[in-house]
């Protein structure tokens, strides 16, 4: 019985090869995803380890205790922790570092003042501006050498005063800097134009994974993020043979135990890996995601392919039962072709999936997210994946056909065709996609009024649509008769040809069924993505600019850093500026939860923010006043003239009646909440602090070539400073339609996977339905049909199977999104089901140019037979 297996294997090469290339595909995706996770990881270790080879331990200032100065509305960083009058932060000083040099075991002392700095590039927008943690400043230290050995120069010289820095050399080159070039730039304030002298290079992970670097001299970088004679952190070397937990306890015991700790270089090095990892997991996830699709689709593939051998081969499973072989033996034979199979899509699938391993780092980097390059690390996970994933999938495949085989009688040798499944099988297959319908619809349905994007209303919508997904495949070969007779009423009017098309489409329902389901099913993710993501773009356009008034929002790129009022003095004198209102923006925290307040000049609001109150105003806004949003005036249970405790900001710890002058209707641009800005900025950490300036310009002075000059103006008027960015509406929408940018990717990625191996099942069903056509495809060409006829029956024929995947897939896709969708409206208040009519058309011409495609080698193969030949066919 293994020689017979291997016998219809080698029989049927090209027939079983698209089989193979379906599961390489899946199991590509999967190892390469595991051996890029472990080569990136691996990579990221590496390049850690080397940032912090030759630091045995690192003392920094702990973070002061609630309350205390500084204890919040730092930077985000520890390195930049540090600023002028703060004792908590400047513990760290010369005198300590000449203390901590005299310990034993310790080899040398390296002080270092570290912070945050943003730059401009060249034609004078903000450099790299997504990731503000991975701006690095820091200070170029010279040894004894007059080098700095872990910023070695490149090109140029180190920077020797406050009006020169240095960058890296993979700034440099996205920056597009060269040395002499004026570079402007920003800490945590007003914009510095600084001279660049050199360019170093660098094994930080947070500049080689996106960030930048900045290095001034010592005497610079204290005063900017320590103070004079200060610094962020103090890094040691030990002597060789010297244990750095040890050296670590040495150094805790000399220092302020309540102001600074000491953390071995190992330590470090695991945290900022973890760090780095965590950053780039999407990525691995998103491949992974990639793999699944393929495997679950490639998997129909694989049981229609199986499904079909064994129809084929029904005398020759019939004659080895009559022979003597037992049902066992019949069974093991067509599971030891799905080894062999499987063995072999693993070895091609786990080779291909290494060069996916290999190119994921260039194609992901291109994102703005340069990964570490490194080794490929072939551990025994993916190895053992890859044959899991290959041979197990393959045989669980084959196992329901093998089990349909053994059960053919010796009878059977005498009947030429396959039986037609029973009524009974048919009323069975009936009940049950109908039981899986109604489960999955329901529980979709019943998440229709939940509106809460919960983590397990997601899980209940995902098992819903599975179990829509699978009733469909169930459902699909009773579908296929009625779906596919009204179909052939379109198809009959092409003449004899649309008419034979429709006949043999409708010749085997479970066939054709399972051919179109691997469409069916990539056309439903594709067309459920593509609506939920269109119309929670649109809901994100709607929402960007909602109750904007101004013509454009000058906003921070950080949290910590504020506008400088000076600048929005600035902005209000610019030519073509009718008002610019200053807002200041911070926490709330009442009725026990955390919102958002805006703090807002009460007279010039209404002129930049569209407010619509439901009762009150804001005319009465001002200390001890505030206004809500309905909902949260709804949620806390008050009106206009009561009065709530709340607490603005992180200052003090008691809550405070505030008294309600008006309740809005709900306000992206207002936020939760508004309150005059001298009370906002009361229970800031910085008394002055501004958030956003909303810009209302002079009638006709944003149109037109007018707008962009406008805009130029402005950002002159806020010194040009990185940290800030000057946006009108159309950019503010396309900023938020940009979140989606990763759910487009899948979907396209997702619609390429589906397509292909969709391609692959439509031509393999088609050259076996050529094969068993052949007397007949014989007796056509004998009575006159030429070639062209026969060639354009296979492919309609194949459009048929095509159009019938492609709408069951729009009718499940649709149908999730509509249900699915209402999740998202818990989430995104905005949002309201809408079709991408143009992606749905496109992805309906693809589903049906695959069928076409698909058709090409079959309709090639089937009018190039001889009439004569293939009436002699037995």
């Amino acid at each position: 019985m293994l020689k017979t297996a291997l016998r219809n294997v080698l029989a049927h090469k090209a027939r079983l090869l698209m089989t193979v290339l379906a599961v390489t595909l899946g199991v590509a995706f999967v190892s390469g995803t595991l051996v890029f996770a472990d080569s990136s990881t691996a990579a990221h270790r590496a390049a850690v380890s080397k940032d912090y080879a030759d630091i045995a331990v690192t003392v920094t200032p702990k973070d002061p205790p609630p309350g205390a100065p500084g204890a919040a509305g730092s930077a985000g960083d520890a390195g930049s922790a540090g600023s002028a009058g703060d004792e908590h932060a400047t513990v760290l000083d010369d005198a300590l570092a000449r203390k901590l040099a005299g310990l034993p075991g310790v080899a040398a002392v390296r002080p270092s003042a570290d912070g945050l700095a943003t730059l401009n590039s060249s034609n004078g927008t903000p450099l790299r501006t997504g990731r503000i943690w991975a701006h690095r400043a820091a200070a170029y230290v010279p040894g004894a050498d007059g080098k700095d050995g872990r910023h070695p120069l490149t090109e140029g010289r180190a920077p020797r005063d406050g009006e020169e820095i240095a960058v890296d050399s993979g700034t440099a080159a996205a920056g597009r800097f060269r040395i002499g070039a004026e570079i402007t730039l920003a800490t945590d304030g007003p914009a510095m134009t600084k001279r660049l002298v050199g360019v170093v290079t660098t094994r930080d992970t947070r500049v080689t994974a996106g960030g930048t670097l900045v290095l001034f001299d010592k005497a610079t970088a204290q005063q900017l993020f320590a103070s004079p004679g200060r610094y962020t952190s103090i890094d040691l070397s030990a002597v060789p043979g010297t244990d750095a937990a040890e050296l670590a306890r040495r150094v805790a015991a000399l220092l302020p135990a309540d102001r600074a700790e000491a953390t071995t270089g190992a330590a470090q090095a695991a945290q900022q890996a973890v760090l780095v990892d965590t950053l780039t997991r999407g990525n691995e996830k998103l491949s992974l995601v990639f793999a699944g699709v393929a495997l679950f689709i490639g998997s129909f593939l694989i049981v229609n392919t199986f499904t079909m051998l064994v129809a084929r081969r029904t005398r020759e499973i019939a004659l080895l039962r009559a022979i003597g072989a037992t049902r066992r033996q019949v069974v093991r034979s067509l599971l030891w072709e799905a080894v062999v199979l499987g063995l072999a899509a693993s070895a091609l699938g786990f080779l291909l999936g290494l060069g996916i391993a290999s190119v994921l780092p260039e194609i992901l980097s291109t994102a703005g997210e340069s990964l570490p390059r490194g080794p490929l690390v072939i551990g025994p996970l993916p190895v053992a994946a890859a044959l899991a994933v290959g041979v197990g999938v393959t045989v669980l495949a084959a196992w329901l056909p093998s089990r349909k085989a053994a059960r053919i009688a010796p009878v059977e040798a005498m009947r030429a065709a396959e039986q037609p499944p029973t009524a009974t099988a048919s009323r069975v297959r009936g009940a049950a996609g109908a039981l899986l319908l109604a489960l999955g619809a329901g529980l979709l349905l019943s998440l229709a009024g939940a509106k809460d994007a919960s983590e397990d209303n997601l899980r209940s919508a995902m098992s819903g649509c599975a179990l829509l997904v699978i009733a469909m495949i169930v459902l699909a070969p009773l579908l296929a008769v009625p779906v596919l007779r009204l179909s052939g009423r379109l198809t009959g009017r092409l003449g004899i040809t649309g008419h034979l098309a429709h006949r043999n489409a409708l010749r085997d329902p479970r066939r054709t069924a399972a051919t179109a389901s691997a469409l069916m099913v990539s056309t439903a993710l594709v067309a459920g993505l593509a609506v939920i993501g269109h119309s929670t773009g649109q809901a994100l356009d709607r929402r960007a600019a909602a109750g904007l008034a101004a013509d454009y929002v000058i906003s921070t790129h950080t949290s910590s850093a504020g506008i400088d009022p000076a600048a929005v003095q600035r902005v209000s004198a610019t030519p073509g500026v009718r008002t610019a209102t200053a807002v200041t923006d911070s926490t709330l925290f009442i009725g026990g939860g955390v919102r958002q307040i805006s703090g807002v000049d009460p007279a010039a609001a209404l002129s930049v923010m569209e407010l619509d109150f439901v009762n009150g105003s804001l005319k009465d806004l001002g200390p001890g006043r505030i206004a809500l949003s309905s909902t949260l005036a709804r949620a806390n249970g008050v009106r206009t003239g009561d009065r709530i405790d709340a607490r603005i900001g992180s200052r003090g710890q008691d809550l405070t009646p505030y008294t309600v002058v008006g309740v809005y209707e709900d306000n992206p641009t207002a936020q939760d909440a508004l309150g005059a800005r001298t009370e906002v900025q009361r229970g800031s950490l910085d008394p002055g602090s501004v958030q956003r300036v909303l810009v209302r310009a002079e009638v006709g002075a944003d149109r037109g070539a007018d707008g962009g000059a406008t805009k130029d103006r402005l950002r002159t008027a806020t010194g040009n400073n990185p940290l800030l960015q000057v946006q009108d509406r159309q950019e503010l929408v396309q900023e938020a339609s940009g979140s989606l940018s990763t759910l487009l990717t899948l979907t396209y990625g997702l619609l390429a996977i589906g397509g292909v191996i969709a391609a692959l099942g439509i031509m393999n069903t088609l050259a076996m339905s050529v094969s068993d056509r052949t007397r007949e495809i014989g007796v056509l060409r004998a009575i006159g049909m030429d070639r062209a006829g026969i060639r354009r029956t296979i492919r309609l024929e194949s459009l048929a199977v095509a159009a019938f995947g492609t709408l069951l897939g729009l009718a499940s896709g649709l149908f999730g999104a509509w249900t699915v969708g209402a999740l998202t409206n818990g989430a995104l208040k905005d949002y309201s089901l809408a079709l991408p009519w143009g992606t749905l058309l496109l992805v309906c011409l693809i589903s049906l140019a695959t069928g076409a495609v698909a058709a090409a080698l079959p309709a090639r193969h089937a009018s190039s037979l001889s009439p004569l030949e293939a009436v002699a066919e037995l």
